[in-house]
């Protein structure tokens, strides 16, 4: 079996998201692919077009794809069962990482130093994702 590799479905604010995440995570979105992109014959609707229908974001071992959505798909706001685990070896990246993700977020659990020897924090970032990010002590 291979990594499991997150999809972020981002209800329209694909593009706004990876940039937010380029400057979280200083990484790279390696591919980008519009509706407009698509070679078939199937009609798409000018409003579509500059949309984002595959993306591939990498920052280190941290990795995932996302996409605008589907056409006609009604995405649910906020996945809520599912949070994105980071690890981190450095306490100064982890605060950094965390304070960035805060941005227009909400601090579900602030970073403090816990039982099982790390230092941990949770935070639902203003797309609606959910992240945990641990580091070591």
């Amino acid at each position: 079996m291979q990594a499991i590799i997150p999809y972020l479905n981002l209800a329209g604010q694909a593009e706004q998201a990876l940039a937010f995440y380029q400057r979280c995570f200083n990484g790279d979105i390696t591919t980008m692919m519009r509706f407009g992109d698509n070679p078939s014959d199937a009609p798409i609707p000018d409003e579509l077009k500059q949309k984002v229908m595959h993306a591939h974001f990498k920052a280190g071992q941290l990795e995932f794809m996302a996409s605008d959505g589907m056409p006609g798909e009604e995405l649910q706001p906020h996945a809520g069962s599912i949070e994105l685990n980071l690890n981190f070896n450095d306490l100064a990246e982890q605060q950094k990482v965390f304070d960035a993700l805060a941005e227009n977020g909400q601090v579900i659990h602030p970073l403090q130093d816990t039982f099982w020897g790390a230092r941990f924090g949770r935070i639902s970032d203003q797309y609606g994702i959910s992240w945990m990010l641990n580091c070591q002590l």
